[in-house]
């Protein structure tokens, strides 16, 4: 069955397959950003990745619009918050949230935990986010349903523990190194907990956080709201929990929040954030990290490793592919 046929149809009865069919939508991007990997321009790999990833997407059988993406119309010239994406005669309508390059500084430096990120869902399955700052908390989900956004950090720690079975110094807490998290780390540090400080990527942090055998157990403080609904598209699918509440920093943005429909002083759960029924969430690695591999360029093409994951399904796969560039010759994997 090609690419294109009718995957909104087999999203719709919770077939897994949909999700592999949009998987080259972010494995495209991966690739297209490696290419400038370590080059020192951030835009540089941004419009890589987003150039790629809105091609592939023609490509879909889908009438998608894009709810989370790289801004209002005037700030982007592609991806942008409204766009109209795939075929316009296509039956099959769905909201996207995209990233195209989670850690657009990590990819220019070349360093750690870069990825390509879409969610999918029915029309209205994905709320409507501000570009504004968003207070987070992520567990895995074990500890789904124990925590609080307000309860005291130390607290946390210790039910996240309790929930894994782990001791508190054995807890591993991700938080965007930034001036404004310095009370939250020196609460973590008095709490026992172990801390990764990270320069970007809270997003592939969250997602870490849910999977087992990455060593991250939760993920608190202030990021970005798109990147917080793409996450609880995520969460959904792993069945882990994300809490967060909108952060205006000035009446502009609390104005904004009001106009898109969203409570700045509400706490939103993973459902109220991603209420789909009908989630998929596909993401590659750029650069190596905690979760995904990064590409790997060889001679004749490209080897991607990537998550798909499908809520209704219950589908969840790590899948490693080979983009090969030159169909006259035979592939080969190995060096």
């Amino acid at each position: 069955m090609s690419f294109e046929t009718n995957v909104s149809t087999r999203m719709a009865r919770g077939e897994s397959l949909y999700a592999l069919e949009l998987l080259p939508v972010v494995e495209q991007a991966a690739i297209e950003s490696a290419k400038v990997m370590g080059s020192g321009d951030r835009e540089e790999a941004d419009q890589a990745a987003t150039t790629a990833m809105r091609t592939a997407m023609d490509l879909c059988d889908i009438n998608g619009r894009i709810v989370i993406g790289e801004g209002e119309r005037d700030e982007a010239p592609m991806l942008f918050i409204g766009e109209q994406v795939g075929r316009p005669d296509s039956p099959h309508k769905v909201d996207i949230a995209v990233d195209p390059l989670e850690g657009t500084n990590l990819c220019a430096t070349g360093a750690n935990n870069a990825i390509t990120v879409m969610a999918v869902a029915e029309t209205g399955g994905l709320i409507h986010a501000p570009d504004i700052y968003m207070e987070k908390l992520v567990v895995p989900a074990r500890a789904k349903g124990r925590v609080s956004l307000d309860a005291p950090v130390g607290d946390t720690v210790r039910t996240v523990a309790e929930c894994l079975q782990l001791k508190v110094n054995e807890i591993v807490a991700i938080v965007l190194d930034r001036p404004r998290h310095e009370e939250t780390i020196a609460e973590l540090r008095e709490a026992g907990a172990r801390i990764k400080l990270i320069g970007d990527g809270d997003l592939s942090a969250a997602i870490s956080a849910a999977v087992r055998g990455t060593g991250v157990h939760m993920v608190m403080g202030i990021g970005g709201a798109p990147e917080g609904v793409i996450t609880a598209a995520a969460m959904k699918c792993l069945g882990g929990e994300i809490l967060a509440r909108f952060r205006p920093r000035n009446e502009d943005e609390t104005a904004r929040c009001i106009r898109m429909g969203v409570d700045p002083e509400k706490i939103y759960s993973t459902d109220e954030l991603a209420p789909g029924e009908n989630i998929v969430f596909l993401a590659s690695g750029v650069t190596n990290g905690d979760l995904l591999r990064g590409v790997d360029l060889f001679g004749r093409g490209a080897r991607v490793n990537s998550i798909c994951m499908a809520y209704a399904s219950n589908y969840i796969q790590f899948v490693d592919s080979i983009h090969m560039e030159d169909r006259t010759r035979a592939p080969m994997i190995l060096r």
